[in-house]
């Protein structure tokens, strides 16, 4: 049962460290407290969860100590998947997978269910995408065999294909194509070193980070765009046109979107070339994004101004402060208070003059007091 186990394991893609001499007893014999079993369980549901819309989900412990949770973590899968073993869905739930015999059937369970929905998205992909709703990573993995097997020429696998022949076709297939080019034409993969479910998880986090990110600036990019383009119909001869204006952008505007398309799987098929930066004046890369408008030159243009080392100063808001110089003694003697000016008659000098004997205005005052 154990060699079954393991070839299984190999057919559907798993390349853990229990595909090693003894270690699969190991794991089964450690049941739930075995960490390394854990994650064997947890790579099957994870697989799983492609292909069925499931709620419940497992995880993998780090320590014996964890073992309890992951046993009600897989009750409540087991019995979401309508498991028909009484011994893994009844009795005392922290037991059930302590003992060799039930970690055995249990990764017989769940492998079967692995290998009966991949068949069955190979068999009947319409079927599965009208019960997924279409819009599914299954859906969308089927769309894409179907790209690799319509590009490499294959015709439609018989009904009772399993997936390691499928793959097998797939894999022959390439190498036939590959034969046909010289040796640098694919070149040589951005990303070598093999990675485990763990690193995939990461990787998968760090990629939603970067599309949530790139979604908020395709977005605004978009936005600026509609409202440059709104404010090319403001003029009376663009209010004029305005229908013919959305007939031709809004086609284009609407094939834009700001969901990014970018996966893992650009990731697994980027080559070594892709980490090589080049600018993007270079001949090579201006041969691809060279087009007819680059030959346009525009003519003569008003001047706008605006450079700071041609402007003038502005002239002074007010006159500069010079000293204050006495004005010459007037007519008449007396005593003076300040300078002459419009209240002094005989003194002359500032605005608010004040004789207080004779002179100017200001003698008025005198002669009223001697009548």
């Amino acid at each position: 049962m154990e060699v079954d186990i393991l070839d299984s394991l190999e057919d559907l893609g798993y390349q853990g460290p229990l595909l090693e001499d003894g270690a699969l007893q190991g794991a089964l014999s450690g049941g739930a407290k075995s960490p390394e079993f854990t994650k064997l369980c947890a790579w099957l549901v994870s697989e799983l969860k492609l292909y069925c819309k499931l709620e419940e989900n497992v995880q993998a412990t780090n320590c014996p100590s964890e073992a309890e949770g992951f046993q009600l973590e897989m009750s409540g899968l087991l019995t979401e998947l309508a498991c028909p073993y009484s011994s893994l869905t009844s009795g005392d739930v922290t037991h059930r997978l302590l003992n060799a015999n039930n970690c055995q059937l249990l990764l017989t369970f769940l492998i079967s269910e692995l290998e009966a929905s991949r068949m069955v998205l190979v068999s009947h992909p319409q079927k599965k995408a009208q019960d997924t709703g279409g819009s599914t990573g299954a859906s969308d993995l089927f769309i894409e065999l179907k790209g690799i097997c319509v590009a490499l020429g294959m015709s439609k696998p018989p009904a009772n294909i399993t997936m390691f022949q499928f793959f097998s076709g797939i894999e022959k297939k390439l190498k036939e194509a590959l034969s046909k080019v010289p040796p640098s034409h694919v070149g040589g993969p951005l990303l070598k070193k093999p990675l485990g479910p763990m690193h995939w998880e990461k990787i998968e986090a760090v990629n939603q980070a970067l599309v949530n990110e790139y979604e908020v600036r395709r977005k605004m990019l978009l936005k600026r765009l509609d409202v440059t383009v709104q404010s090319f119909g403001w003029s009376d001869k663009a209010k004029t046109r305005a229908e013919k204006l959305a007939k031709v952008y809004q086609p284009l505007r609407s094939a834009l979107g700001f969901k990014s398309k970018v996966c893992v799987a650009h990731l697994l098929a980027a080559r070594e070339d892709l980490s090589k930066i080049l600018r993007t004046s270079s001949g090579h890369i201006r041969e691809k994004t060279a087009c007819a408008i680059n030959k346009v030159l525009m003519g003569r243009v008003p001047d706008r101004g605006g450079r700071p080392n041609e402007i003038e100063p502005p002239p002074p808001e007010m006159p500069t402060w010079q000293k204050r110089q006495d004005g010459p003694q007037g007519g008449g003697g007396g005593q003076h208070y300040g300078g002459g000016g419009r209240g002094g008659g005989g003194g002359g000098g500032g605005r608010g003059g004040y004789e207080q004997h004779q002179g100017g205005r200001g003698g008025g005052w005198q002669r009223r007091q001697r009548g």
